[in-house]
């Protein structure tokens, strides 16, 4: 398939960033990595649509709303590598979602290593669902998350199937990280034309994330879990990314399991392309996320 020239310009962009690079670093430059972070988005999109904050232990929510009274949530569980986010493209993306949907949103900014690791980063993330459930049936819940925020829905979701709590209705995991032990040999290959990651850096920042040492718990590596008894499951995976190896055996264990699973492919696409601006590709792989919560199935 042909790549538009916007695909080029992104690519371009990327580069000029210099995203590869600041991945390829170790340790990783987590506070240069933060200053690419947009807490509070600028212009009128919040005021204008009267958008709440909140908090949920330690994390800030964001509840935005287009509709009056809708009575669906997307749990947006972003992405950053444990370390920094939400970044724009997060706020565009859900800007998108609301504005062409019936939900309310729930942008979910959750505390981030080194400060804080993964069995808090988890409890967060469980507590926000629960939180969710005082308002919204859970048949009426859909989750997405792009990289490690794809992380900490699957591992929230193999936690709720383990503890016999009610599920969301739909999963939409967009380039989710599924192993953060990066040992897969595959990932090597990959890594030479992926222009946005890199092993390096990633691993560090998921070894900021770790307690004990274990890159191999479930709680971040949900690729050593069980998929048995998820939700209907959407994933946006990346032919040039260095998470899609992984992502490969995860879907493997997924139609083992027998669940209802849709995977979507982006060729020659990098990481979390669905969120990415400018590019074409991006945004018909946007309209097909818009579709998927649309469709009530």
């Amino acid at each position: 398939m042909k790549q538009s020239v916007t695909y080029y310009l992104t690519l371009f962009v990327i580069k000029v960033k210099g995203l590869k690079k600041k991945f390829s670093q170790d340790p990783i430059q987590y506070q240069s990595i933060r200053k690419e972070d947009v807490l509070h988005p600028k212009g009128v999109f919040l005021k204008k649509y009267g958008a709440n904050t909140f908090q949920i232990l330690e994390s800030n929510i964001t509840e935005i709303s287009f509709k009056s009274n809708p009575n669906k949530l997307l749990l947006f569980v972003h992405g950053g590598a444990f370390i920094s986010g939400p970044g724009q493209h997060h706020w565009d993306t859900v800007k998108t979602i609301a504005k062409e949907t019936d939900y309310t949103v729930w942008l979910c900014n959750y505390p981030k290593a080194p400060e804080h690791k993964i069995s808090e980063i988890s409890t967060n993330i469980d507590t926000i669902y629960r939180e969710a459930l005082k308002s919204f049936d859970s048949t009426q819940i859909t989750c997405i998350g792009d990289s490690v925020g794809g992380t900490l829905i699957a591992s929230m979701t193999q936690r709720l199937i383990k503890n016999e709590k009610p599920l969301p209705n739909k999963l939409i995991l967009v380039s989710p990280v599924m192993d953060a032990s990066f040992t897969n040999k595959t990932i090597e290959q990959v890594d030479l034309k992926d222009p946005m990651l890199s092993k390096k850096g990633l691993l560090s920042a998921k070894k900021m994330c770790i307690e004990n040492g274990d890159l191999q718990n479930p709680q971040i590596s949900p690729l050593y879990g069980t998929f048995k008894s998820f939700p209907r499951t959407t994933l946006f995976i990346a032919e040039n990314d260095i998470t899609y190896p992984d992502q490969l055996l995860a879907i493997k264990k997924m139609k083992d399991a027998r669940i209802d699973i849709d995977v979507i492919e982006g060729k020659n696409m990098p990481h979390i392309w669905p969120f990415l601006p400018i590019m074409k590709e991006a945004k018909l792989a946007l309209s097909k996320i818009v579709n998927i919560l649309n469709n009530s199935y």
